[in-house]
């Protein structure tokens, strides 16, 4: 059964300190020298934790369809070094390092026009960093992001250190007043994204097929879109290589003014889509998914 040290602390102890290393060196040397580092810490990755190389062998063996091989874990750990890398940059608006694309703007801007504020619901996948940095830079959207209360204390502590701004966004889930600090934020025209691909070890889920096997996921921020009562697409921003990022939207639920009673097929119905969404991305961007654990032990 999934605990709390399966992904929390294993993954973000991991994130936590490759990220603090790439701040130094990035803003020391650059981004050239940097993305020289990543090849060094992603084979240190590779060699000296077993447990995560075997989970990203089990994980890229069902979304690349045939046995993974070094190169591809290395490339798995590589891509998601290399995102972790790229943050520094996007946080202070050196757009001009990347080529961004953006998949799917017409539909998000169609509802923002009817009322304000939409949920995106993502997944550890590729690059949420690279949304905020667009928006704030770019298209002139307001993006907040909903986090477990830890891990946005943990994160938020080093975006302070990269850029201040950064961090004003970044709303803590678990607390009573999380509810309505994203219910201001939407109601101010805002993008608010959840990552709903993990809970926490008590949650509630619902077991999805998921890479031919079935999976759980969490209910919890299925709940809260329900009950916030806005349309939810699905964001993911791939990481394509080099300096390339491709950003999708997709809508997979609204849940503008449904009642009670239509919240819960509804919610059970927008789960099953997000996994089909989700699959269909790690299919095309395997080395996207950066979930360093196995996520079908439940059912092992």
């Amino acid at each position: 059964m999934k605990t709390e040290s399966d992904w929390r602390r294993q993954q973000e102890r991991s994130n936590l300190a490759i990220l603090r290393l790439m701040v130094w060196i990035s803003l020391t040397f650059g981004r050239a020298v940097g993305r020289l580092v990543l090849h060094g810490i992603a084979a240190y990755y590779v060699l000296f934790a077993p447990r995560a190389r075997r989970a990203s062998r089990a994980y890229l063996h069902r979304a690349l369809g045939r046995w993974s091989q070094w190169r591809d874990g290395y490339r798995h750990v590589f891509s998601f070094a290399s995102t972790i890398h790229d943050r520094i940059y996007l946080l202070n608006d050196r757009f001009d390092l990347f080529d961004i694309e953006v998949v799917g703007a017409e539909a998000l801007t169609a509802a923002l026009e009817r009322q304000p504020g939409a949920l995106l619901i993502g997944a550890h996948l590729g690059s949420f960093e690279v949304l905020r940095a667009v928006g704030r830079g770019r298209a002139g959207l307001k993006v907040a992001m909903l986090m477990y209360e830890e891990n946005a204390r943990k994160i938020n502590a080093t975006l302070q250190a990269i850029n201040p701004r950064a961090a004003e966004d970044i709303l803590p889930l678990g607390r009573v007043d999380s509810m309505l600090a994203a219910r201001d934020r939407l109601a101010q025209g805002y993008l608010v994204g959840m990552l709903a691909d993990r809970g926490l070890g008590n949650d509630p889920t619902l077991d999805c097929d998921f890479l031919g096997q079935p999976a759980a996921f969490p209910l919890g921020p299925w709940r809260m879109a329900a009950m916030l009562q806005r349309p939810v697409f699905f964001m993911a921003g791939l990481y394509l290589g080099g300096n390339r990022y491709r950003i999708h939207f997709e809508q997979i639920a609204d849940f503008s003014g449904l009642s009670r009673a239509e919240r819960e097929p509804a919610i059970g119905e927008a789960i099953r889509t997000y996994a089909g969404k989700l699959e269909e991305h790690c299919r095309q961007a395997p080395y996207n998914w950066f979930n360093f654990f196995d996520f079908w032990q439940t059912h092992d």
